[in-house]
């Protein structure tokens, strides 16, 4: 919860598998099912990010059922963590690249919770010249909208202007679920960002439910907090997908 970037959680996640290469492990079979384990435990700690579900099965397929030694089985791990953080770190950054190409001079945008893949597009369209007005949702109840717009306000040619999270239907008139329905019906096209790593095949999303003390600090009698991490937006909602392979329309 102290990394608000999907690849962020991704690339932590993946790197830790290189305690496994200081453990002793007798035979191949022994090392696989150590690697399973960890790689399980750390795809349960975030169910719903799909970019920490495909790290750490390209690492369980790049190793299980392909070695003959322990000893080669902790060479090709090693290998295999430095090529899927590369992988993430460099899609990142390809996906910011493609997005800065689409924000023009002039443009407004409106951007919930928080994203460095975005806040990079964002610069990066910035660096380029383009002059922009950026509306932020405050992403209660983590409020990470905040951080979002400390990020931009350093940017030169960006207006931050920062709304509550109810208002984000009248920064349109002028993204989650409610964000892209509210989008649809006033005809705003809606643009999701991102690296190829999140995509994903046979996923079933699994929502998270944080401290209801987010929310509420203090319990109140009769009253059930829920405190949901994510809502699932239907595909169909989305105009343009955009990643480091490209814009899908």
């Amino acid at each position: 919860m102290r990394t608000h970037s999907t690849s962020a959680v991704a690339v932590k996640a993946t790197r830790a598998l290189t305690e496994l290469l200081d453990r002793e492990h007798i035979t191949v079979d022994e090392f696989e099912r150590d690697l399973e384990h960890n790689a399980g435990v750390l795809r349960r700690s975030n169910p719903s990010h799909a970019a920490l579900h495909n790290a750490m099965r390209e690492v369980e397929r790049s190793i299980v059922g392909q070695v003959t030694s322990v000893e080669d089985a902790k060479q090709r791990l090693e290998e295999t963590i430095d090529r899927v953080v590369d992988d993430i770190e460099t899609a990142k950054g390809e996906a910011a690249a493609n997005a800065a190409e689409h924000i023009s001079d002039g443009d407004t945008l409106l951007v919930h919770d928080y994203s460095t893949t975005v806040l990079e597009a964002v610069e990066n369209a910035a660096f380029d010249g383009a002059h922009l007005t950026v509306y932020v949702t405050e992403a209660r109840p983590r409020t990470l909208g905040r951080k979002t717009a400390r990020a931009l306000a350093g940017m030169s040619r960006v207006d931050v202007r920062m709304v509550v999270d109810s208002a984000m239907g009248y920064a349109l008139r002028i993204g989650t679920f409610p964000l892209v329905v509210t989008a649809r019906e006033l005809g705003v096209p809606v643009t999701a960002v991102g690296s190829g790593a999140k995509t994903i095949e046979e996923f079933r999303f699994e929502n998270e439910f944080r401290d209801a003390v987010e929310v509420m600090r203090e319990p109140v009698e009769g009253v059930t907090i829920e405190n949901p991490s994510y809502d699932a937006t239907p595909i169909g909602m989305i105009d343009t997908v955009i990643t480091d392979e490209g814009v899908i329309e």
